[in-house]
């Protein structure tokens, strides 16, 4: 009867609904370094205990020496004429100051020290700091986040303690300088220096500040700028080994440009360097900014008449046995080409199941390089993902199972279900689930991917949409929800129109599961069509 309840509601609310588009790679074993650190933290509270506890023995000794040698030193000869103070002194001189030596030569820290090489080779390295720097930046450009804000913990829809210093502004500077990306080592370095002029204690000095800001100004372009900044630093550090050559430098290139151009000298701009001060520069994907708006939940909006034609249904799977009576509850996400949702596709438990068995496997998640075929890490794919066989749990089985009776095609020729969790700023660029390029043994054998089913096991605090740039969809994260969209035409061409990606996870974690089912096996549960676009 609960179950008869909870269908006639949701189908009273399918009948008022209207359809509308909607290191650092892991925030999963990422969890881990939080425990680490607590426990390091209580080890190192332990050695301070111990050392509070030594330095009070210590104390303790020096104090009651004190008294004892005003005494002595008073008269000493009338001390020493007692036997008992002459015996004393020697026995102070040859065992005490011994063992108050060996008190002092003690050292608390090994339990700490010991604790830290134990855990150390669990610690990230530099190339993860990088790493977490670059997602950092990631976010700032898909999301038009200004560094002033992001210092200060202000991301959409939440504000939280977590701010970064001058000094962390002025290191994520430093990492994008070293890779000559300027463009972020101006943002960043604009802000370490904004909360130093605001009076922020820090490490780093102005003049350092100064130094790098100055000289990735220039490489922007921005000489009047430039020119400005160096004679800052001029006037700070008139010593310094770069300043007054650059400044001439800028001097002589500026004043070449001006004649060249026959112009005359303005004044630096007095508007602070901020997000969209500098034009950011193109990089290797053509739709960068179709991509990052869709991202953003700036995608295109289907005109009503589209609208009318997206519905929600129970799909029963073509009168599957296991869904007569507990039919999926299906919903169109887009009408061309079709991708629809399947709510409480996976249920809490199979996916708290499914985390714990990847978890302990999962690797950063690799591509294939066009060029070799070997598969290798990319800027582009960051995420940690794992891959689980049906035999090794009943859940497996089960929603491997659930997988081909709700699509109707086998899964015998699927590839096993992969389980991926993005971390800070992880995302996927636009890409095509099936191959282009010559097959490999296995698509030789299996042949393409043919469908892809796409599990969400959290929601997304913010970000993390799946987005379709060639069309203008985003499908937003919903914990148990499925998307199932044909990556090929029934003739077996690829639907480039399917081109996707995972946009960076703003706030929150993302672990997502899915299959990519094969063409081998469906001849006839997914005949072939008449035409190339069928």
């Amino acid at each position: 009867m609960r179950k008869f309840l909870s269908l006639v509601c949701w189908t009273l609310l399918c009948c008022c609904w209207t359809a509308q588009a909607d290191i650092f790679t892991s925030i999963g074993q990422m969890t881990d370094l939080i425990y680490t650190e607590k426990e390091l933290v209580q080890s190192l509270k332990d050695y301070i205990k111990a050392e509070e506890s030594k330095l009070a023995a210590v104390r303790s000794w020096a104090n009651k020496l004190d008294v004892l040698t005003r005494v002595s030193t008073s008269d000493p000869e009338a001390y020493l004429a007692h036997p008992v103070n002459a015996y004393k002194l020697m026995k102070r001189l040859n065992t005490e100051w011994s063992e108050l030596e060996s008190l002092v030569l003690q050292d608390p820290s090994d339990g700490f020290i010991s604790n830290m090489s134990v855990h150390r080779q669990y610690f990230p390295d530099e190339e993860d700091e990088k790493g977490a720097a670059k997602a950092l930046m990631r976010l700032q450009d898909t999301y038009k986040l200004d560094s002033e804000s992001f210092s200060k913990g202000k991301l959409p829809g939440m504000h939280s303690n977590a701010f970064l210093t001058v000094d962390d502004c002025f290191d994520m500077g430093k990492t994008a300088y070293n890779d000559a990306d300027y463009y972020h080592a101006v943002l960043w370095m604009q802000q370490s220096l904004r909360q130093l002029d605001a009076g922020e204690e820090a490490v780093v000095s102005k003049a350092d500040v100064l130094d790098y800001l100055s000289y990735s100004v220039y490489q922007m372009g921005d000489l009047p700028r430039a020119i400005e900044l160096t004679r800052r630093l001029v006037a700070i550090d008139p010593s310094h080994q770069r300043a007054g050559g650059n400044l001439r430098y800028f001097e002589r290139l500026l004043t070449k440009q001006l004649l060249e151009l026959n112009q005359a000298r303005q004044p630096a701009s007095e508007e602070p360097i901020q997000l969209g001060t500098y034009a950011r520069p193109k990089d290797h994907l053509p739709e960068r900014e179709t991509y990052e708006a869709l991202c953003r939940g700036e995608g295109v909006k289907l005109t009503i008449a589209r609208r009318s034609r997206l519905f929600c249904r129970y799909h029963d799977g073509n009168r599957n046995p296991r869904l007569l009576l507990k039919p999926m509850k299906e919903e169109d996400e887009w009408d061309s080409p079709h991708i629809v949702r399947y709510l409480d596709a996976l249920s809490h438990d199979e996916i708290e199941k499914i985390k714990e068995l990847a978890k302990p496997r999962l690797a950063r998640a690799t591509v294939r390089d066009p060029k070799t075929g070997i598969l290798t890490t990319a800027n582009y794919r960051v995420s940690k993902s794992a891959w689980l066989e049906g035999e090794e749990d009943p859940v497996i089985e089960r929603v491997n199972q659930r997988i081909q009776d709700i699509t109707g095609l086998t899964v015998e020729t699927a590839e096993l279900l992969q389980v991926a969790n993005y971390g800070v700023g992880g995302q996927y660029e636009p890409h095509y689930d099936f191959s282009r390029r010559p097959f490999d043994g296995n698509l030789m054998v299996d042949g393409n991917r043919l469908a892809t089913f796409l599990n969400y096991m959290t929601d997304v605090e913010a970000g993390g949409a799946t987005v379709f740039p060639d069309f203008g969809a985003a499908i937003w994260p919903r914990k148990g929800t499925a998307v199932f969209w044909y990556n090929l035409f029934k003739s077996g061409e690829g639907d480039y129109r399917t081109r996707h990606a995972a946009c960076p996870v703003l706030v929150g974690s993302k672990w997502v599961s899915n299959k990519w089912i094969h063409e081998r096996g469906q001849e006839f549960r997914r005949p072939c069509g008449l035409t190339e676009v069928d």
